[in-house]
Protein backbone atom coordinates (compact mmCIF):
# COMPACT_ATOMS: atom_id res chain seq x y z
CA UNK A 1 0.00 0.00 0.00
CA UNK A 2 1.62 3.81 -0.89
CA UNK A 3 2.02 5.82 2.04
CA UNK A 4 -1.10 8.17 0.67
CA UNK A 5 -3.24 5.20 1.24
CA UNK A 6 -1.90 4.00 4.16
CA UNK A 7 -2.83 7.81 5.43
CA UNK A 8 -6.50 7.38 3.96
CA UNK A 9 -6.98 3.92 5.70
CA UNK A 10 -5.93 5.76 8.75
CA UNK A 11 -8.12 8.00 9.07
CA UNK A 12 -11.03 6.22 7.89
CA UNK A 13 -10.41 3.75 11.02
CA UNK A 14 -10.34 7.36 13.27
CA UNK A 15 -13.52 8.28 12.44
CA UNK A 16 -14.80 4.51 12.93
CA UNK A 17 -13.58 4.19 16.67
CA UNK A 18 -12.51 7.20 17.80
CA UNK A 19 -15.15 9.22 17.51
CA UNK A 20 -12.75 11.23 14.88
CA UNK A 21 -16.04 13.49 13.75
CA UNK A 22 -14.21 16.82 12.30
CA UNK A 23 -14.80 18.54 15.60
CA UNK A 24 -12.90 21.74 15.98
CA UNK A 25 -9.79 21.47 18.17
CA UNK A 26 -8.48 24.35 20.90
CA UNK A 27 -5.30 23.12 20.72
CA UNK A 28 -3.16 20.14 20.95
CA UNK A 29 0.49 19.68 20.08
CA UNK A 30 2.88 16.64 21.59
CA UNK A 31 1.96 17.04 25.28
CA UNK A 32 -0.39 19.56 26.79
CA UNK A 33 -1.17 20.29 30.69
CA UNK A 34 -4.38 20.57 31.93
CA UNK A 35 -3.97 21.77 35.51
CA UNK A 36 -7.43 22.66 37.21
CA UNK A 37 -8.37 25.87 39.18
CA UNK A 38 -9.18 27.69 36.04
CA UNK A 39 -11.87 30.28 37.57
CA UNK A 40 -10.85 30.65 41.07
CA UNK A 41 -14.79 30.52 41.57
CA UNK A 42 -15.80 28.77 45.11
CA UNK A 43 -19.05 29.42 44.43
CA UNK A 44 -19.02 26.30 42.07
CA UNK A 45 -20.83 23.61 43.99
CA UNK A 46 -18.81 20.38 44.58
CA UNK A 47 -22.13 18.31 44.24
CA UNK A 48 -23.00 16.79 41.21
CA UNK A 49 -26.33 15.50 40.11
CA UNK A 50 -27.37 12.99 42.42
CA UNK A 51 -23.28 13.19 43.80
CA UNK A 52 -22.64 14.91 46.25
CA UNK A 53 -19.74 16.78 47.73
CA UNK A 54 -17.50 14.98 44.32
CA UNK A 55 -14.36 16.84 45.19
CA UNK A 56 -13.52 18.54 48.91
CA UNK A 57 -11.01 19.55 50.67
CA UNK A 58 -8.77 17.78 53.41
CA UNK A 59 -5.74 17.06 54.96
CA UNK A 60 -4.20 14.00 53.23
CA UNK A 61 -0.66 13.25 53.65
CA UNK A 62 1.74 11.23 51.93
CA UNK A 63 3.31 10.10 48.75
CA UNK A 64 0.80 6.84 48.96
CA UNK A 65 1.45 6.01 44.70
CA UNK A 66 3.61 7.07 41.89
CA UNK A 67 2.16 10.40 41.09
CA UNK A 68 0.48 10.97 44.52
CA UNK A 69 2.34 13.54 46.88
CA UNK A 70 0.77 15.13 49.90
CA UNK A 71 -0.63 17.76 47.53
CA UNK A 72 -1.39 16.69 44.58
CA UNK A 73 -2.48 13.60 41.69
CA UNK A 74 -0.90 13.02 38.51
CA UNK A 75 -3.37 11.82 35.96
CA UNK A 76 -2.82 11.13 32.56
CA UNK A 77 -5.39 11.77 29.68
CA UNK A 78 -4.72 9.52 25.94
CA UNK A 79 -5.66 11.69 23.29
CA UNK A 80 -5.18 11.12 19.48
CA UNK A 81 -5.32 15.33 19.24
CA UNK A 82 -2.05 16.12 17.31
CA UNK A 83 -3.82 13.48 14.59
CA UNK A 84 -7.60 14.32 14.55
CA UNK A 85 -7.17 17.86 15.75
CA UNK A 86 -10.35 17.22 18.26
CA UNK A 87 -9.53 17.95 22.14
CA UNK A 88 -12.51 16.88 23.18
CA UNK A 89 -10.89 14.73 26.03
CA UNK A 90 -8.91 17.43 27.22
CA UNK A 91 -11.51 19.78 27.55
CA UNK A 92 -13.17 17.54 29.44
CA UNK A 93 -10.23 16.97 31.77
CA UNK A 94 -9.81 20.76 31.94
CA UNK A 95 -13.32 21.41 32.86
CA UNK A 96 -13.48 18.69 35.70
CA UNK A 97 -9.99 19.12 37.37
CA UNK A 98 -10.62 23.13 37.75
CA UNK A 99 -14.29 22.58 39.35
CA UNK A 100 -12.43 19.74 41.62
CA UNK A 101 -9.40 21.97 42.70
CA UNK A 102 -11.82 24.85 43.01
CA UNK A 103 -13.70 22.65 45.88
CA UNK A 104 -10.32 21.40 47.25
CA UNK A 105 -9.25 18.67 45.39
CA UNK A 106 -9.57 15.22 46.53
CA UNK A 107 -9.34 15.14 50.39
CA UNK A 108 -6.87 18.36 49.78
CA UNK A 109 -5.26 16.95 46.78
CA UNK A 110 -4.42 18.71 43.82
CA UNK A 111 -5.44 16.93 40.63
CA UNK A 112 -2.93 18.15 37.64
CA UNK A 113 -3.75 16.07 34.11
CA UNK A 114 -1.53 15.87 31.49
CA UNK A 115 -2.69 15.01 27.49
CA UNK A 116 -0.79 12.19 26.78
CA UNK A 117 -0.87 12.72 22.59
CA UNK A 118 -0.88 9.51 21.02
CA UNK A 119 -0.93 10.69 17.65
CA UNK A 120 -2.75 7.99 16.46
CA UNK A 121 0.14 5.85 15.94
CA UNK A 122 2.17 6.87 18.85
CA UNK A 123 0.24 4.79 21.38
CA UNK A 124 3.28 3.00 23.16
CA UNK A 125 5.30 5.74 23.88
CA UNK A 126 2.75 8.28 24.94
CA UNK A 127 1.72 5.06 27.80
CA UNK A 128 5.08 4.28 28.52
CA UNK A 129 5.13 7.96 29.40
CA UNK A 130 2.74 8.09 31.45
CA UNK A 131 3.82 5.01 33.33
CA UNK A 132 6.64 7.03 34.42
CA UNK A 133 4.49 10.00 35.99
CA UNK A 134 0.97 8.98 36.28
CA UNK A 135 -0.83 7.63 39.02
CA UNK A 136 -3.89 6.94 36.63
CA UNK A 137 -4.94 7.12 33.31
CA UNK A 138 -8.54 8.96 33.09
CA UNK A 139 -11.12 9.70 30.57
CA UNK A 140 -9.08 9.70 27.58
CA UNK A 141 -9.21 7.14 24.68
CA UNK A 142 -7.35 5.88 21.41
CA UNK A 143 -8.42 4.38 18.04
CA UNK A 144 -5.16 1.90 18.14
CA UNK A 145 -5.28 2.01 22.12
CA UNK A 146 -4.31 -1.86 22.34
CA UNK A 147 -0.87 -1.03 20.99
CA UNK A 148 0.04 0.20 24.52
CA UNK A 149 -2.08 -2.49 26.40
CA UNK A 150 1.17 -4.51 27.25
CA UNK A 151 3.03 -1.71 28.46
CA UNK A 152 -0.08 -0.20 30.56
CA UNK A 153 -0.39 -3.44 32.19
CA UNK A 154 3.15 -3.93 32.87
CA UNK A 155 3.58 -0.99 34.74
CA UNK A 156 0.25 -1.47 36.66
CA UNK A 157 -1.90 1.32 35.60
CA UNK A 158 -5.48 1.75 35.56
CA UNK A 159 -6.96 2.85 32.61
CA UNK A 160 -10.81 5.26 33.22
CA UNK A 161 -11.16 5.23 30.10
CA UNK A 162 -13.55 7.50 28.17
CA UNK A 163 -13.84 5.14 25.34
CA UNK A 164 -11.87 1.92 24.28
CA UNK A 165 -11.41 0.78 20.78
CA UNK A 166 -9.31 -2.43 20.24
CA UNK A 167 -9.80 -5.56 21.51
CA UNK A 168 -6.58 -5.66 22.78
CA UNK A 169 -7.78 -2.95 25.43
CA UNK A 170 -11.18 -3.65 25.17
CA UNK A 171 -11.32 -7.22 27.17
CA UNK A 172 -7.69 -6.33 29.23
CA UNK A 173 -7.17 -6.25 33.26
CA UNK A 174 -7.04 -2.66 35.35
CA UNK A 175 -9.66 -1.13 32.71
CA UNK A 176 -12.93 0.90 34.26
CA UNK A 177 -15.50 1.56 32.05
CA UNK A 178 -17.48 3.90 33.68
CA UNK A 179 -19.85 5.37 30.38
CA UNK A 180 -21.85 2.66 28.92
CA UNK A 181 -19.57 0.30 26.64
CA UNK A 182 -19.51 -2.38 24.47
CA UNK A 183 -17.71 -5.54 26.67
CA UNK A 184 -15.99 -7.67 24.70
CA UNK A 185 -18.59 -11.16 24.33
CA UNK A 186 -21.32 -9.36 23.71
CA UNK A 187 -23.08 -8.61 20.62
CA UNK A 188 -22.30 -3.90 20.11
CA UNK A 189 -25.92 -2.21 19.38
CA UNK A 190 -28.05 -5.62 19.43
CA UNK A 191 -31.12 -3.84 21.53
CA UNK A 192 -31.18 -0.62 19.04
CA UNK A 193 -30.84 -2.99 16.11
CA UNK A 194 -33.51 -5.23 17.30
CA UNK A 195 -36.28 -2.21 17.95
CA UNK A 196 -34.89 -1.37 14.28
CA UNK A 197 -36.13 -4.36 12.75
CA UNK A 198 -38.78 -5.86 14.51
CA UNK A 199 -40.29 -2.82 16.35
CA UNK A 200 -39.99 0.43 14.48
CA UNK A 201 -39.61 -0.55 10.95
CA UNK A 202 -40.46 -4.27 10.41
CA UNK A 203 -40.52 -4.19 7.20
CA UNK A 204 -37.01 -3.20 6.77
CA UNK A 205 -36.22 -6.72 8.57
CA UNK A 206 -35.27 -8.57 5.60
CA UNK A 207 -33.92 -5.57 3.48
CA UNK A 208 -30.86 -4.47 5.44
CA UNK A 209 -27.53 -3.34 4.14
CA UNK A 210 -24.08 -2.44 5.25
CA UNK A 211 -21.23 -0.17 4.07
CA UNK A 212 -17.86 -0.52 5.65
CA UNK A 213 -14.76 1.37 5.08
CA UNK A 214 -12.30 -1.20 3.53
CA UNK A 215 -9.69 -1.71 6.14
CA UNK A 216 -9.11 -4.44 7.79
CA UNK A 217 -9.50 -3.50 11.51
CA UNK A 218 -12.72 -1.82 10.61
CA UNK A 219 -13.63 -5.03 8.79
CA UNK A 220 -13.99 -6.72 11.67
CA UNK A 221 -16.27 -4.23 13.58
CA UNK A 222 -18.08 -4.22 10.26
CA UNK A 223 -18.59 -8.40 10.91
CA UNK A 224 -19.53 -7.81 14.83
CA UNK A 225 -22.51 -5.33 13.24
CA UNK A 226 -23.52 -7.89 10.60
CA UNK A 227 -24.01 -10.38 13.37
CA UNK A 228 -25.98 -8.46 16.03
CA UNK A 229 -28.24 -7.67 13.24
CA UNK A 230 -28.79 -11.03 12.03
CA UNK A 231 -29.39 -12.30 15.77
CA UNK A 232 -31.76 -9.02 15.85
CA UNK A 233 -33.89 -11.14 12.91
CA UNK A 234 -32.33 -9.04 10.12
CA UNK A 235 -31.45 -10.08 6.95
CA UNK A 236 -28.72 -8.50 4.41
CA UNK A 237 -29.45 -8.22 0.59
CA UNK A 238 -26.20 -5.84 0.59
CA UNK A 239 -23.07 -5.72 1.95
CA UNK A 240 -20.41 -3.25 0.49
CA UNK A 241 -16.73 -1.57 0.98
CA UNK A 242 -15.48 1.52 -0.14
CA UNK A 243 -12.14 2.44 -0.28
CA UNK A 244 -10.77 4.18 2.32
CA UNK A 245 -9.37 7.25 0.67
CA UNK A 246 -13.24 8.09 -0.03
CA UNK A 247 -15.43 7.83 -2.67
CA UNK A 248 -15.86 11.24 -5.68
CA UNK A 249 -19.09 9.82 -7.12
CA UNK A 250 -21.23 7.67 -4.65
CA UNK A 251 -23.71 7.71 -7.43
CA UNK A 252 -22.85 3.58 -8.48
CA UNK A 253 -23.47 2.71 -4.27
CA UNK A 254 -26.93 4.85 -4.06
CA UNK A 255 -28.19 2.57 -7.50
CA UNK A 256 -27.05 -0.75 -6.00
CA UNK A 257 -28.70 -0.04 -2.77
CA UNK A 258 -32.12 1.65 -4.64
CA UNK A 259 -31.72 -2.15 -7.15
CA UNK A 260 -31.62 -4.11 -4.31
CA UNK A 261 -34.54 -2.35 -2.14
CA UNK A 262 -32.31 -1.49 0.65
CA UNK A 263 -34.63 0.02 2.97
CA UNK A 264 -32.38 -0.16 6.11
CA UNK A 265 -28.64 0.77 6.52
CA UNK A 266 -25.97 1.02 8.21
CA UNK A 267 -22.64 3.01 7.49
CA UNK A 268 -19.53 2.30 9.05
CA UNK A 269 -17.21 5.25 7.82
CA UNK A 270 -16.89 8.97 7.89
CA UNK A 271 -19.87 10.72 8.09
CA UNK A 272 -19.20 12.85 5.67
CA UNK A 273 -18.59 10.35 3.29
CA UNK A 274 -22.35 9.30 4.14
CA UNK A 275 -23.72 12.56 4.19
CA UNK A 276 -22.46 13.10 0.39
CA UNK A 277 -24.25 9.37 -0.54
CA UNK A 278 -27.88 10.81 1.23
CA UNK A 279 -27.40 13.36 -1.22
CA UNK A 280 -27.12 11.26 -4.26
CA UNK A 281 -30.11 8.92 -2.58
CA UNK A 282 -32.04 11.99 -1.93
CA UNK A 283 -31.74 13.29 -5.41
CA UNK A 284 -33.05 9.95 -6.98
CA UNK A 285 -36.26 10.37 -4.65
CA UNK A 286 -35.06 7.30 -3.07
CA UNK A 287 -35.85 7.21 1.16
CA UNK A 288 -34.59 4.32 3.34
CA UNK A 289 -36.75 3.62 5.98
CA UNK A 290 -33.60 3.79 8.24
CA UNK A 291 -29.89 4.94 8.13
CA UNK A 292 -27.45 4.39 10.85
CA UNK A 293 -24.90 6.81 10.80
CA UNK A 294 -23.26 5.46 14.22
CA UNK A 295 -23.04 7.56 16.93
CA UNK A 296 -19.96 9.56 15.58
CA UNK A 297 -22.44 11.37 13.63
CA UNK A 298 -23.92 12.84 16.43
CA UNK A 299 -23.60 16.05 16.40
CA UNK A 300 -24.29 19.49 14.75
CA UNK A 301 -21.51 19.42 12.12
CA UNK A 302 -23.39 16.24 10.85
CA UNK A 303 -26.59 18.08 10.52
CA UNK A 304 -24.97 20.96 8.38
CA UNK A 305 -23.54 18.74 5.99
CA UNK A 306 -26.96 16.56 5.38
CA UNK A 307 -28.82 19.96 4.24
CA UNK A 308 -31.77 18.60 2.39
CA UNK A 309 -31.25 15.09 3.59
CA UNK A 310 -32.12 15.57 7.09
CA UNK A 311 -35.61 15.50 5.94
CA UNK A 312 -35.72 13.45 3.37
CA UNK A 313 -33.85 10.54 5.02
CA UNK A 314 -34.12 9.30 8.44
CA UNK A 315 -30.89 9.01 10.23
CA UNK A 316 -31.11 7.53 13.78
CA UNK A 317 -28.49 7.16 16.06
CA UNK A 318 -27.88 5.08 19.32
CA UNK A 319 -26.23 6.89 22.00
CA UNK A 320 -26.34 3.52 24.37
CA UNK A 321 -27.75 5.06 27.38
CA UNK A 322 -26.07 8.27 27.59
CA UNK A 323 -28.22 11.24 28.27
CA UNK A 324 -28.20 13.84 24.84
CA UNK A 325 -26.92 17.21 24.78
CA UNK A 326 -30.41 18.53 24.87
CA UNK A 327 -31.49 16.62 27.54
CA UNK A 328 -32.77 18.86 30.50
CA UNK A 329 -31.85 16.77 33.16
CA UNK A 330 -30.04 17.87 36.30
CA UNK A 331 -27.14 15.81 35.57
CA UNK A 332 -26.80 17.23 31.94
CA UNK A 333 -27.97 20.78 32.98
CA UNK A 334 -24.82 20.68 35.50
CA UNK A 335 -22.50 19.55 33.52
CA UNK A 336 -23.33 22.11 30.80
CA UNK A 337 -22.99 24.97 33.71
CA UNK A 338 -19.43 23.39 34.29
CA UNK A 339 -18.91 23.70 30.73
CA UNK A 340 -19.63 27.34 30.59
CA UNK A 341 -17.94 28.52 33.61
CA UNK A 342 -14.81 26.90 32.95
CA UNK A 343 -14.62 26.09 29.00
CA UNK A 344 -17.54 28.83 27.64
CA UNK A 345 -16.15 28.65 24.05
CA UNK A 346 -16.09 24.64 23.85
CA UNK A 347 -18.78 22.37 22.79
CA UNK A 348 -19.85 20.00 24.55
CA UNK A 349 -19.90 16.53 22.57
CA UNK A 350 -20.91 12.85 23.87
CA UNK A 351 -16.89 11.61 24.12
CA UNK A 352 -16.78 14.47 26.33
CA UNK A 353 -19.69 13.04 28.51
CA UNK A 354 -18.38 9.88 28.69
CA UNK A 355 -14.89 11.21 29.53
CA UNK A 356 -16.77 13.36 32.54
CA UNK A 357 -18.36 10.12 33.85
CA UNK A 358 -15.00 8.69 33.99
CA UNK A 359 -13.73 11.44 36.24
CA UNK A 360 -16.41 11.22 38.81
CA UNK A 361 -16.43 7.44 39.39
CA UNK A 362 -12.11 8.25 39.88
CA UNK A 363 -13.05 11.13 41.87
CA UNK A 364 -15.31 9.21 44.15
CA UNK A 365 -13.41 6.11 44.43
CA UNK A 366 -10.35 8.22 45.20
CA UNK A 367 -12.02 10.46 47.93
CA UNK A 368 -12.88 7.10 49.58
CA UNK A 369 -9.27 5.70 49.95
CA UNK A 370 -8.12 9.08 51.83
CA UNK A 371 -4.80 9.27 52.77
CA UNK A 372 -4.16 5.66 51.94
CA UNK A 373 -4.46 6.63 48.21
CA UNK A 374 -2.68 3.58 46.57
CA UNK A 375 -3.81 2.12 42.97
CA UNK A 376 -5.18 -0.77 44.50
CA UNK A 377 -7.86 0.82 46.52
CA UNK A 378 -8.47 2.95 43.62
CA UNK A 379 -9.50 -0.02 41.67
CA UNK A 380 -10.90 -1.84 44.15
CA UNK A 381 -13.01 1.00 45.00
CA UNK A 382 -14.07 1.66 41.65
CA UNK A 383 -15.16 -1.91 40.02
CA UNK A 384 -17.71 -2.26 43.34
CA UNK A 385 -20.39 -0.03 41.69
CA UNK A 386 -23.06 -2.10 40.68
CA UNK A 387 -25.39 0.71 39.56
CA UNK A 388 -22.79 3.91 38.25
CA UNK A 389 -24.92 6.76 36.99
CA UNK A 390 -22.31 9.34 37.27
CA UNK A 391 -25.11 11.26 38.82
CA UNK A 392 -27.16 10.76 36.40
CA UNK A 393 -25.78 11.34 33.02
CA UNK A 394 -26.12 7.86 32.01
CA UNK A 395 -27.90 4.47 32.15
CA UNK A 396 -26.91 2.70 35.47
CA UNK A 397 -23.78 0.36 35.04
CA UNK A 398 -22.36 -2.51 36.78
CA UNK A 399 -19.08 -2.28 36.64
CA UNK A 400 -17.60 -5.48 38.54
CA UNK A 401 -15.35 -7.19 36.06
CA UNK A 402 -16.88 -9.51 34.26
CA UNK A 403 -20.44 -7.94 34.16
CA UNK A 404 -23.04 -8.54 30.93
CA UNK A 405 -23.28 -4.62 29.66
CA UNK A 406 -26.63 -2.76 30.49
CA UNK A 407 -29.31 -3.27 27.83
CA UNK A 408 -30.45 -0.04 28.06
CA UNK A 409 -30.24 2.02 24.94
CA UNK A 410 -31.83 5.65 23.59
CA UNK A 411 -32.38 6.53 20.03
CA UNK A 412 -31.79 10.25 19.00
CA UNK A 413 -32.85 11.56 15.05
CA UNK A 414 -31.49 13.95 12.87
CA UNK A 415 -33.80 16.73 11.93
CA UNK A 416 -33.76 19.95 9.94
CA UNK A 417 -34.52 21.72 13.41
CA UNK A 418 -31.72 19.40 15.13
CA UNK A 419 -30.94 15.92 16.64
CA UNK A 420 -34.55 14.93 18.68
CA UNK A 421 -35.24 12.02 20.64
CA UNK A 422 -36.94 9.44 18.21
CA UNK A 423 -39.81 7.18 19.44
CA UNK A 424 -38.14 3.93 20.90
CA UNK A 425 -40.37 3.52 23.33
CA UNK A 426 -38.13 4.33 26.53
CA UNK A 427 -39.34 2.70 29.91
CA UNK A 428 -36.81 3.42 32.12
CA UNK A 429 -36.66 7.51 31.93
CA UNK A 430 -35.00 8.45 29.06
CA UNK A 431 -34.02 4.90 28.57
CA UNK A 432 -35.68 1.72 27.02
CA UNK A 433 -34.27 -1.29 29.15
CA UNK A 434 -36.64 -3.84 28.14
CA UNK A 435 -34.35 -5.57 25.61
CA UNK A 436 -32.30 -8.60 26.95
CA UNK A 437 -28.30 -8.44 25.87
CA UNK A 438 -26.77 -11.05 23.63
CA UNK A 439 -23.42 -13.02 23.55
CA UNK A 440 -21.70 -13.20 20.60
CA UNK A 441 -20.97 -16.38 19.05
CA UNK A 442 -17.82 -15.41 16.53
CA UNK A 443 -14.66 -15.15 18.14
CA UNK A 444 -13.32 -12.12 17.76
CA UNK A 445 -10.30 -12.25 19.94
CA UNK A 446 -9.48 -11.32 23.87
CA UNK A 447 -8.26 -8.76 25.65
CA UNK A 448 -4.13 -8.65 27.31
CA UNK A 449 -4.18 -9.76 31.18
CA UNK A 450 -1.82 -8.90 33.42
CA UNK A 451 -0.65 -12.63 33.07
CA UNK A 452 0.12 -11.68 30.00
CA UNK A 453 2.93 -9.65 30.94
CA UNK A 454 4.29 -11.54 33.98
CA UNK A 455 1.91 -9.91 36.44
CA UNK A 456 -0.91 -10.87 38.63
CA UNK A 457 -3.49 -8.84 41.17
CA UNK A 458 -1.15 -9.47 43.92
CA UNK A 459 1.24 -7.05 42.27
CA UNK A 460 -1.27 -4.39 42.35
CA UNK A 461 -0.24 -1.93 45.15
Amino acid sequence: MRPQRILAALIVIVAFVAGCSGRSDNGGGSEESAAGGGSGSSAVSSSFGDLSDVCQDGSAKGATALGVTDDQISIGVMSDVGFTKNSEFGDAAKVFTAWCNDNGGINGRKLVATVHDTRFMAVRPAVTAACKEDFALVGGGAALDGLGTKERLGCLLPNFAAQTSQVAELGSDLLVQAAPAQKLGYMPYYQFRYWLVNDAYPDSADKVGIINGDSPVTKVLGEMQVESVEAAGGKFVYNDLYPASGVSDWTPYAQSIKNKGVKGLIFYGEYKQLAKLESVLSGMNYKLDWIDPTNNAYGQPFLDLLGPSAEKQNNLVDLSGVLPNESTEPAMEDLKKLYATYAPDVALTTPAVRAFSSWLLFAKSAASCGSDLTRKCLYDTAVKETAWTAGGLQAAQDLTPGAAPSPCFNVEQATANGWQAADFKPDNGPYRCNIPVKKTTADYGSGVTLADVGKSSSDLK
